[in-house]
This record gives structure tokens, C-alpha cells and sequence, in this order.
């Protein structure tokens, strides 16, 4: 699906995450001329992107700069306040702002700018690296139909984008979506710790392990079929997979349970650091 956007992106911030959603607007076709990045201190492949696409690259942009239809910031959050006042002067009465700064509400950007402001909170998740992540957002109520389909063309171009109704609603879109890849990522680390309990050498047990929860993810994307079901179907009655699923799906402190306190934990953190 082709990047179709009504003027051009001013993109705040290009580590890794700003990095990721430049590659995937400019493999959706936005044109080089459309980007202006924002970032002091540009390296790597946004560097090497920005040289090899012509795309202009600047510590500041200035008044002489024409509104964008999109301002995306993507910096750690700790230099919000540092950065956005001056951006903030760049919108024009059609601008959207969309962070994906962790933990910075919508209310933290408004201060900054004119009553009426489009707003949009989101937070994606690290397989935007490869366009495989997805995004959670909301948007303010001053935020048009076109502005939130601009800001979800832009999402999008690294991934799913999911809609929840209210704020309050992101803490639990990051416990669950934004900090899940850890979470997955630990599970593979268990995995290969226990192969090397029962016996297999550590380079043989981390290979089994990265590849069975790669493999069993990437058959749940493209299987479409329900986690649900796709359990029942590998798990035979009196079978080994029962006799260690019977230990994950104890009740009272099995996966489960530890699963629900994790994400509990990290949704209130969440909570926490937006305060």
C-alpha cells in the first residue's frame, strides 16, 4: 500500500524508532522531498538514509519553514520540554502532532500549542524495525478524519496501528504491546536455560529456543488461527506437550497469573511516569 500524504512530515527525533518509521514511509513511497528531520545529531542508517535520499536534516527548523501536514515527535521523552516549544511554532492550523514519546500525554503537548491543537498519542513497539510492529493510539477531539488517516498511513507504514477510545487506555496498550517483545524475548532466554538443564549443549538450546518462538509467532501471523486453538492442536492427550503445559496453566502461579502481574506491573508504571 502506497504513502499518499497532503503535504510534508517534519520528523523530530531519528534513533531507532524515527529511523525505523522513516525507512518505512520512504518504502511506501513518500517522497524524500515531503521529510524534514529534526534531529542535532544524525548517525547511522538515518544518516546514511537522509545522504542517499536527499532528505533534508537539520538541529532546528525555523519560522521560514512551511506548516506541515504532520509533525512527528519521536525523542526520548526526558527532552520533551526541551524540544517541542520550538517545534510547536511550526504548526500551522492543519498540523497533527503524533508523539511516541513514553509516558507524555496529550495534555503535555497541547500547553504548547494553540487552542484546538490535533493531537495524537502513540506508542509502537521494536518489530517496527523490520515492519512488523504495531502501534496503539488515540487521538485528541480536536483531531480531523484526514489527520488521523494521515497519522495512521504513517503508523502503518511499519506495521498494524490499533485505535483505543480514551488515553487512559495507552498504559495498558504498553504493558501488553510496547513492552511485550521483552517478554517474548525472556521466554526464549527461559527456554534455552531449561534446554541446558535437561542436558543440551548452550549453542544447540539457545538455536531451539529463538527458532521455535520465531516460528511459532510467525505462524500465528500467518496462520490466522487463534493462539487458542493453535495450542489445542499441538498439545496430545497424556502427551509430553500436556505434561508441561499441566505445570505453565497451574492454577494460582502459573503462566497465567504471572502473565496478568507483569502487565499489571508495567501498566502501572506506565501511570506512574505519566504523572
Amino acid at each position: 500500500m502506497s504513502l499518499n500524504l497532503n503535504g510534508s512530515v517534519v520528523l523530530a527525533g531519528a534513533g531507532k524508532m524515527g529511523g525505523a518509521m522513516l525507512a518505512g514511509w520512504l518504502d511506501r513511497g513518500l517522497l524524500p522531498s515531503q521529510v524534514l528531520i529534526q534531529e542535532p545529531h544524525l548517525t547511522g542508517s538515518a544518516l546514511e538514509l537522509a545522504q542517499r535520499r536527499g532528505i533534508v536534516a537539520r538541529a532546528t527548523f525555523g519560522s521560514e519553514t512551511p506548516p506541515p501536514a504532520v509533525i512527528v515527535v519521536a525523542v526520548k521523552p526526558q527532552v520533551i520540554d526541551e524540544v517541542f516549544p520550538a517545534l510547536a511554532k511550526l504548526a500551522g492550523p492543519e498540523t497533527v502532532v503524533v508523539s511516541i514519546a513514553a509516558g507524555k500525554t496529550i495534555a503535555s503537548f497541547e500547553r504548547y500549542l494553540p487552542a484546538g491543537a490535533a493531537v495524537v498519542r502513540a506508542m509502537p513497539n521494536t518489530p517496527a524495525a523490520i515492519g512488523r510492529g504495531i502501534t496503539g493510539a488515540v487521538a485528541n477531539s480536536h483531531t480531523s478524519a484526514a489527520q488521523r488517516a494521515n497519522c495512521e498511513a504513517l503508523l502503518g507504514a511499519v506495521g498494524e496501528v490499533v485505535w483505543v477510545p480514551s488515553e487512559d487506555l495507552i498504559d495498558a496498550v504498553t504493558a501488553v504491546s510496547g513492552s511485550g517483545p521483552a517478554y517474548v524475548f525472556l521466554l526464549a532466554e527461559a527456554l534455552a536455560e531449561a534446554g541446558v538443564a535437561v542436558g543440551l549443549d548452550p549453542a544447540t538450546a539457545k538455536r531451539l529456543a529463538i527458532a521455535t518462538v520465531s516460528g511459532a509467532g510467525e505462524l500465528m501471523h500467518q496462520s490466522g488461527i487463534e493462539p487458542t486453538t493453535l495450542r489445542q492442536n499441538v498439545t496430545s492427550p497424556g502427551g509430553t506437550t500436556a505434561a508441561a503445559l499441566n505445570v505453565l496453566m497451574r492454577d494460582g502461579d502459573g503462566l497465567r497469573e504471572l502473565m496478568l502481574e507483569a502487565v499489571q506491573a508495567a501498566q502501572k508504571r506506565g501511570r506512574e511516569l505519566g504523572r
